[in-house]
C-alpha cells in the first residue's frame, strides 16, 4: 500500500478532500520524523514504538567478489509493534491476496479498531 492508497482510503472514510487528508498525513509522518530525530523515541500507544539506535562497526563480505568489507558504524531506526498489532498480524490469513483492510477504522467490543464496526 502507497501513502496515496492510505490518503484515499482514509478521506473517503472521513468525507475529507483527499488534498486536506493528504496534508494531514504528511504532517503526521513529518512529526514521527522530528520526534525520532530529537528524542531518538517515540511511543504510539496501541501502535508500536520506532527508535534510533546505533549500529556497531562490523566485517562484511562483497557477496560478488567475496572480499571483505569493513562496514562503519550507523544509525538505524527500528520499529517494535504494539500487541494488538502483533496479534492481529499473527492471525492474518496468508493465503488471502488481498489486504484485510476490513477491519481499518472500524471500533470493536473493546473500543480498537476491528472488523465490525460498531461498539
Amino acid at each position: 500500500m502507497t501513502k496515496k492508497e492510505i490518503v484515499k482510503t482514509i478521506s473517503e472514510k472521513l468525507g475529507m478532500t483527499q488534498l486536506k487528508t493528504k496534508e494531514i498525513v504528511q504532517q503526521t509522518f513529518d512529526a514521527i520524523v522530528e520526534t525520532l530525530l530529537e528524542e531518538r523515541r517515540i511511543e504510539l500507544r496501541n501502535f508500536g514504538v520506532f527508535e534510533v539506535k546505533r549500529r556497531k562497526p562490523r566485517k562484511a563480505r562483497n557477496p560478488r567478489t567475496g572480499e571483505r568489507v569493513d562496514v562503519e558504524a550507523k544509525n538505524v531506526v527500528t520499529f517494535k509493534p504494539g500487541k494488538d498489532m502483533e496479534e492481529r498480524v499473527r492471525r492474518l490469513d496468508m493465503s488471502r491476496k488481498e489486504p484485510a483492510l476490513a477491519g481499518v477504522g472500524a471500533d470493536d467490543a473493546n473500543g480498537r479498531l476491528g472488523k465490525s464496526g460498531k461498539k
